[in-house]
């Protein structure tokens, strides 16, 4: 059948199973708009308050399902506006399609009204990019994205189309789901070695990021750690990849992570890397990072083998194929020492966690607000974050009852990244989502709001209000002498009343029995609500590794 070029976008994206997309209109994409409205019966269109808020909810749909999230934009501001979000889904490796329209073909070049070059901007910060100007090769361009965003490393790709290109019309023939390409397969010498160097490992630590999350291998994880006696940790971006309940779990480690998590990495004598790239926020200074210690790294992309850490075997393969022939060939061990070691270091932070809330006795602090969250949250809660104090606490005290429950901005560190990726995930998954933020990062597109309460997305807005920008004021007292340059907000800003003037429920707490009224009732709300809980300034995320410094420089307690 003969369609235009703006209804095969569309049929295209319904072809590629995509049922939901997040954007907002203009005029080189009303065409697309048009045929978005005559297919509204198979595909549902989130209209945003601002087109980064639609790169962000399109992210956040991807973090929650393992789809292709998709987003679109019209020409010059419509199209920068996206920028952010897809940056944040390409350090995170976030399969992500943005539909961007231009000016007419025979305007390009020419500083045309809201003209820009977009796949120029995009260039360094996709996996790759298109222009197209040919009808005849949109719907295969549209597809090969989904594909490349799906496939290896996943990762955000755009798609320009100018607006003569939507308006002309070309045959269009339905075609299946376009298949990821194939990952190569590990060869068995590369496997025996890693088993054979597991087999002899006497204190063996699996270490698993955003690849083993996005796999879903949390199962296949404890199962290899159970036979190899061996204790589990993650990166940030690993989050919920295994239950939180897991006995072997010892939690994130690296600059904020569990004292436990990291300091029984730097005593393993063997480290089993599943989808890591060995980021500074996870080693500290490199050079003293696992020295003396065996590391297998695992991970579909060869340039982040041996990118930031040399390891001893990397193995550049499908990593779930590569991890289950590892554990087929592994046999089981005893470690009973390593055991009496971790228990160690877990009595040692536990004591930690149990002095700092004897210190405060009945304030609201972090470490209370996610016990009654962790309590009285529901069964599939997804957990998001903007960025900042907040989120680490997040990381460091949140429970997750499974795969892609936590929905965070981990490379980039995208501040505003929370309210549009918490509504992404509940598109996607309808499943009770909690946003927790601070009063900086939330005050980035708080505007989002208007979306949530436009289309009742019953959102928990936990607003962990210190009145500054935390994470920043915490390295000035630690590291800059107390100079609290541009970090005290001293804001005017009401949040309990501005939630009421979006449509929103607003409330104000800063006991622990405040808050846990304000969240139980928050949850059979049915429609967002807003949570403001105010916390002391000086309230520090801890255990924190210094900048340039290694496990041994490890901060554990502030005098204040």
């Amino acid at each position: 059948m003969k369609l235009t070029g703006a209804e095969i976008i569309i049929k295209t994206l319904i072809e590629q199973g995509v049922t939901d997309v997040f954007g907002y209109p203009g005029g080189q994409v009303i065409n697309i708009y048009d045929a978005l409205y005559k297919y509204s019966d198979q595909i549902n269109h989130v209209l945003t308050a601002h087109e980064q808020g639609a790169s962000h909810a399109a992210d956040g749909y991807s973090r929650a399902t393992g789809k292709v999230g998709v987003c679109i934009a019209t020409s010059g501001p419509g199209a920068t506006n996206l920028v952010t979000g897809i940056a944040t889904a390409m350090l995170d490796s976030i399969p992500m399609v943005a539909i961007t329209g231009n000016v007419p073909c025979s305007l390009i070049g020419k500083d045309s009204f809201q003209e820009i070059d977009i796949t120029g901007i995009t260039l360094p910060i996709t996996k790759h990019n298109y222009f197209v100007n040919d009808v005849s090769k949109l719907a295969d361009t549209i597809r090969e994205a989904f594909r490349i965003a799906r496939s290896g490393r996943p990762g955000p790709v755009l798609v320009d189309v100018p607006k003569d290109v939507q308006v002309a019309t070309y045959e269009f023939e339905e075609k299946p789901i376009a298949e990821k390409f194939p990952l190569p397969i590990a060869d068995d010498a590369q496997i025996n070695e890693a088993v054979e160097l597991l087999n002899a490992s006497e204190r063996p630590y699996i270490y698993i990021g955003g690849g083993a999350a996005g796999l879903g291998m949390g199962k296949e994880i404890i199962a290899l750690a159970e036979k190899l006696d061996a204790y589990i940790g993650c990166t940030f971006m690993g989050l919920s990849a295994v239950n939180n309940d897991c006995d072997r779990f010892l939690g994130m480690q690296g600059m904020h992570g569990h004292y436990a998590s990291s300091m029984a990495q730097k005593e393993a004598d063997l480290i089993l890397a599943v989808g890591v790239r060995f980021s500074d926020r996870a080693t500290g200074k490199v050079s003293a990072y696992a020295r003396g210690t065996k590391v297998i790294q695992l991970d579909p992309d060869f340039a982040e083998i041996n990118k930031n850490v040399k390891v001893d075997v990397g193995i550049i393969a499908d990593v779930a194929d590569a991890f289950r022939r590892i554990a087929a060939g592994v046999t089981a061990h005893k470690h009973p020492e390593w055991h009496e070691k971790v228990d160690a270091l877990r009595a040692l932070e536990a004591a930690s966690d149990k002095e700092v809330r004897r210190r405060a006795g009945d304030r609201l602090i972090p470490q209370v607000v996610f016990d009654i969250i962790n309590a009285d949250k529901p069964a599939k809660t997804i957990i998001a974050t903007d960025v900042g104090q907040h989120q680490m606490w997040t990381a460091q005290y949140a429970d997750f009852d499974g795969p892609r429950r936590f929905v965070s901005s981990g490379g980039l560190g995208t501040m505003g990244f929370g309210m549009g990726a918490a509504m992404g995930a509940y598109v996607a998954t309808g499943d009770p989502t909690v946003l927790i933020t601070g009063d900086g990062s939330f005050g980035m597109n708080l505007n989002e709001l208007a979306t949530a309460v436009s289309y009742n997305i019953p959102l928990v807005i936990v607003l962990m209000n210190n009145g500054v920008l935390g994470m920043v004021r915490q390295w000035q007292t630690l590291f800059f002498n107390k100079h609290y340059s541009n970090t005290v907000l001293d804001r005017k800003t009401d949040f309990v009343k501005l939630a009421e003037a979006f449509g929103a429920k607003g409330v104000r707490v800063s006991t622990p029995a405040e808050f846990k009224k304000a969240f139980d009732d928050a949850l059979t709300a049915g429609g967002p609500v807003v949570i403001d809980t105010l916390i002391d300034k000086d309230e520090f995320v801890l255990p924190m590794l210094p900048p340039g410094g290694s496990i041994d420089d490890i901060i554990t307690k502030v005098e204040k």
